[in-house]
């Protein structure tokens, strides 16, 4: 396998990858709905860092430290359900306190303005605490490394082609919603989109603290 032919099949492994509905998805797009795109676009930044962070440690071995060590892979797994559920409760919470105050006022338009905090970091610690991304990577990079490539110089190559991809396309839905902002900005459809998103992060962290571990 040349460089070319290792380039090239990982772009398309991972930008099937990226276009793929999952957990970093939803944040992005619930962020986007009811937040706003500048909000979302942190996000997505803090979800690219992760996927940055994560090429690193693999680069330098630690990945496979991860996938071997049991106690290790279980603190990250039960840190990432705990966050996921804070996350998750926080966002069913915002969805029943807009309800209590939009009662009386009807469909009004919600305001604009972040209501959750530092989106960057949340979707960074979205990403950094799923131990099942390092043990991903730790067996999907090495399969699109050439024979006399440096491991560490050419796995740091791949995550950042992986982070652009999926920065390009979190941008691509970003502007893609512009015509839709009016009928996100609807009290009704943020306080829906906090419930169901919300939910979802609670039912993920409740199945990651309940399940014993695959690996």
């Amino acid at each position: 396998m040349t460089i070319l032919t290792a380039l090239a099949g990982f772009t398309l492994a991972a930008g099937l990858l990226v276009v793929t509905p999952g957990l970093d998805m939803a944040l992005v797009l619930r962020t986007l709905a009811v937040e706003g795109p500048r909000q979302a676009l942190a996000a997505a930044a803090g979800v690219v860092v992760g996927v940055l962070a994560w090429g690193l440690i693999v680069a330098l071995g630690l990945g496979a430290l991860l996938a071997l060590s049991g106690t290790l892979y279980t603190i990250l797994q039960y840190a990432g359900a705990a966050y996921l559920l804070w996350l998750g409760l926080g966002m069913v919470r915002a969805a029943l306190k807009s309800g209590e105050g939009s009662d009386a006022a009807g469909p009004a338009l919600a305001p604009a303005p972040s209501r959750s905090g530092n989106w960057f970091r949340k979707g960074l610690l979205t990403n950094l605490l799923n131990p099942k991304m390092g043990v991903f990577y730790v067996s999907f990079l090495p399969q699109f490394i050439p024979a006399g490539a440096s491991v560490m110089g050419f796995s740091l190559l791949l995550a950042s082609l992986h982070a652009v991809l999926g920065m390009a396309w979190f941008a691509l839905l970003i502007l893609g919603s512009r015509p839709l902002r009016r009928w996100f900005a609807r009290e009704a459809v943020t306080r829906w989109l906090d419930g169901l998103t919300g939910g979802v992060l609670i039912a993920l962290g409740l199945r990651i603290a309940f399940h014993p571990a695959q690996r």
